[in-house]
């Protein structure tokens, strides 16, 4: 075996590995990188997944709220009004939120607020002046159901929405989820 002399070598070992070492290290940091995003997305989702829990509550203490209401033709405080309140660009009722009541879930702040889908406080004809919800009564239902006949077979209810708004308050960004449904009083 033949040596090559000592002056003759040029290194082209130790710039290879220079190089395989690079591309390990950036990998490295790459991989790194990725497992932090997957890390803050989880932590994202589990967070809008506790305020659509506490939503729940607040859901749940306007329907309490809207059903122990002496007069529903007037409004009461600031979470009740007898009529359709202007909605934002988002369905959002206009109304003065930091005024609204208040339940504390956790690290949550949840408000909500109830307004009568009817266009007018007095009432003349529930019918016309209200979103109004058909149901059957019983299983002898004539066949003209769902006209406004006059017959005692069908039972109208007023319908109500219900806008609750979930705000993280502990430690958090201050999202804000909100969250919309229907409820009648029967």
């Amino acid at each position: 075996m033949k040596r090559v002399p000592l002056s003759r070598q040029r290194g082209v070992t130790m710039v290879v590995v220079l190089l395989l070492m690079t591309v390990m290290l950036l990998g490295g940091l790459a991989l790194a990188r990725i497992t932090e995003s997957s890390i803050l997305v989880s932590g994202n989702v589990a967070v809008k997944e506790a305020s659509v829990q506490a939503s729940e509550v607040g859901l749940n203490t306007a329907q309490a709220a809207l059903i122990a209401l002496a007069n529903e033709n007037a409004n009461s405080g600031t979470w009740y009004s007898a009529t359709m309140l202007p909605v934002d660009a988002n369905g959002i009722p206009a109304i003065d939120w930091s005024t609204t009541p208040t339940v504390n879930v956790g690290r949550f702040t949840v408000t909500y607020a109830v307004d009568r889908m009817c266009t007018v406080a007095a009432l003349i004809n529930s019918d016309r002046e209200c979103l109004v919800k058909i149901n059957k009564d019983d299983k002898n239902t004539p066949a003209n159901y769902g006209h406004d006949a006059g017959d005692n077979y069908l039972v109208r209810s007023r319908q109500f929405r219900v806008t609750v708004r979930v705000t993280e308050t502990g430690g958090g960004k201050g999202t804000q989820t909100w969250m919309q449904t229907l409820a009648s009083r029967s």
